[in-house]
């Protein structure tokens, strides 16, 4: 029997669960699955109608299973959750010459193009109903009918259209990575501003221990959340001042490397105390900050307002503590991450790769490579392989 080109892929995650999905896929899917599988009432597989449940037992191991017959070169199968009943049903379909793929290997073989294949792989790791949606878009095309406008473009001659559109794409690259990946943002400042209180406060529980002397957060406390829908990743870090103690410095220093890897710095600032020469000094090493003055609450009420006042840098003002103006510093911070978001339906590029493929067709462009530019663009939306 030649199942050389019948895949099997296990497509439930790794670990521990009540039940395993297995996929067959190929010519020969339902003659090897046929020959392992042994249905309850000796019904055979080949017969049974399209997607019709059969439950029986597996050869090799005697274990529960439920088959179905998806199409003419598909079948699923469903076991016990356990990594050792998929592993012995994998081992079986091998044997019988199938070969063993990664879900994400499947996906890809199982698609017209790599771009639909990589959206269906980036949609497991969305985790926001947002960015799923704009994953989604590309899986149904809207980024392959992009690029396939831009080749007709560069094959009619149009390479100021083309470079144009191309330009357009890569400059929702880096959002687009976005999708699967949350921005990273940092919380700075003196210690004792109440950074851990606010890192609390946004993300909406208690992650970050909270005590009133300074020095408590000494190494970089992560949580992870999301604002209007964008996954972000905040992290709190250790108050910046100058000390002799050894473990302080070193939370200053790893502050200041999370504070120049981050996607936002936001310096916190108590508003209780008189704004200094260090304080200033603080916001022009990170001029790009967005700047929270915290600890409203403990204002006369009558000189509560959202904006920082006059003597001190612009910024929001607000209270973790009680959570006044939370929801503001939360706008605040999307406006900083996402300026604008892309309309329904816009072409995305979503991965590293893809952009690093259409800043080479720019490129060719510029300099009246067209075929060059197509060629790369080609492979860029070519079906995934299917060796």
């Amino acid at each position: 029997m030649n199942a050389s080109r019948t895949r099997v892929a296990l497509v439930t995650p790794a670990g521990r669960g009540a039940v395993a999905s297995i996929v067959v896929n190929g010519p020969d899917a339902v003659a090897v699955v046929e020959s392992l599988f042994h249905s309850a009432r000796g019904r055979r597989l080949a017969e049974a109608p399209a997607d019709r449940i059969l439950y029986g037992a597996w050869a090799t191991t005697g274990e529960d299973v439920v088959v179905a017959r998806r199409s003419e070169s598909r079948v699923e199968i469903h076991c016990h959750g356990g990594a050792a009943a998929a592993e012995a049903i994998l081992s079986a379909l091998a044997a019988g010459g199938c070969d063993i793929v990664s879900w994400q290997g499947f996906v890809q073989a199982d698609v017209t193009s790599s771009i639909r294949g990589a959206a269906r792989i980036a949609l497991a790791a969305a985790t926001t109903e947002r960015t799923a949606k704009i994953l989604l878009d590309q899986y149904r095309g809207a980024l392959d009918l992009a690029i396939e406008q831009t080749m007709l473009d560069l094959e009619e001659g149009k390479t100021a259209v083309a470079r144009a559109r191309l330009r357009e794409l890569l400059g929702w690259a880096k959002f687009g990575e976005h999708l699967t990946s949350p921005w990273r943002v940092v919380i700075a400042g003196p210690p004792n501003v109440g950074k851990s209180t606010l890192i609390n406060a946004l993300v909406g529980y208690e992650r970050a221990i909270v005590f009133d002397q300074p020095g408590t957060t000494r190494d970089v406390v992560t949580a992870q959340t999301a604002v209007d829908g964008w996954p972000i990743e905040l992290a709190d870090t250790a108050g910046l001042r100058a000390s002799a103690e050894p473990l302080e410095q070193a939370g200053v220093q790893r502050a200041g490397a999370e504070l120049r890897s981050a996607e936002l710095a936001i310096l916190v600032f108590d508003i209780t105390q008189p704004w200094t020469k260090e304080l200033q000094q603080l916001t022009s090493e990170w001029p790009n900050a967005l700047v929270v003055h915290n600890k409203a609450d403990l204002l006369p009420a009558a000189t509560m307002a959202t904006v920082s006042p006059a003597d001190r840098p612009a910024g929001v003002l607000a209270s973790a503590k009680s959570g006044w103006n939370v929801p503001g510093l939360l706008d605040a911070i999307v406006k900083r991450l996402v300026p604008r978001a892309p309309p329904p339906g816009a072409p995305i590029l979503f991965t590293a790769e893809q952009s690093q493929a259409i800043r080479a067709a720019i490129d060719h462009a510029e300099l009246r490579q067209g075929e060059q530019a197509i060629a790369m663009l080609a492979r860029l939306v070519a079906a995934g392989s299917r060796e």
